[in-house]
């Protein structure tokens, strides 16, 4: 009786100090509301994640699981290379995309940056077409600006700002410094202008918050360069790690309406 008594007092004991250390040890937010968001992050390489130890779609996922005390499974669909028609055919014609979009609680987006950089290279080889070799800029921006309406209504036939946290945002420059050194930062920004103008009035006409970063890489007025402070990969295109932390983090400070109120 004795040592029956004994085993049953160790095996309580066992278990209260196993539910101890799961309590305080790790370091990590567990979930306690019980509550599991599905997040689906779209977009091109930013949102893949490339040339980054964590992209922001990572960071973003841990900062919604602690903020809120849910668990979250992740669903990255970002796509390197990927332009805003890809996204938009993608949204339109592929049933993953589809259904991932309509179940999920959470989604980003970033696309645009590849639209663009294809539009410079051209540019930059003097075959951009025009009498100011920019015809291929205007042609990016006219096309974009359809692509991104047509993606927003997509996005609203699948799910709505009522129903799941919908997030976006604009695009950064990574080639400043070298275009003031070549002369042709004056020529190409306001075509990148056109385009976050149109990503903002979008978003805002639609109830999408968006996060700023092309202000947070290249100041308010556009002319600093992300490069000297760090925030862009050895390619000198894609972001770097501290580049992904702002952009998560500008996602961050966005809330998390309607799924919670601000607090």
């Amino acid at each position: 009786m004795l040592r029956a008594s004994c085993f049953r007092y160790a095996a309580v004991l066992s278990t209260v100090l196993l539910l101890f250390v799961l309590g305080c040890g790790g370091g990590s937010t567990r979930p306690t509301t019980g509550e599991t968001w599905r997040y689906v992050a779209l977009g091109d390489s930013l949102a893949a994640g490339f040339s980054a130890d964590i992209g922001y779609v990572q960071r973003y996922s841990d900062y919604t699981q602690s903020d809120n005390d849910v668990a979250v499974t992740r669903q990255n669909l970002g796509r390197p290379g990927w332009e805003s028609e890809d996204l938009l055919n993608a949204l339109r014609n592929d049933s993953g995309f589809r259904d991932a979009v309509s179940s999920a609680d959470v989604v980003t987006w970033d696309i645009g940056g590849n639209d663009l950089l294809r539009a410079y290279r051209l540019f930059l080889g003097g075959a951009c077409g025009g009498a100011d070799n920019q015809a291929c800029f205007r042609d990016a921006v006219a096309n974009f600006r359809s692509n991104w309406d047509a993606i927003i209504r997509e996005m609203k036939s699948l799910t709505s700002t009522e129903r799941a946290i919908l997030r976006t945002m604009d695009i950064y420059n990574p080639f400043v410094g070298e275009q003031h050194l070549s002369g042709t930062f004056e020529q190409t920004q306001p075509y990148l202008d056109q385009v976050n103008e149109h990503i903002r009035s979008s978003a805002e006409q639609n109830g999408i918050p968006f996060a700023r970063v092309h202000q947070a890489f290249n100041g308010t007025s556009g002319t600093e360069d992300p490069v000297e402070k760090g925030l862009i990969s050895a390619d000198r295109f894609h972001a770097s790690d501290a580049g992904h932390k702002v952009m998560a983090d500008l996602l961050r400070e966005l809330g998390y309406a309607p799924k919670r109120p601000a607090r």
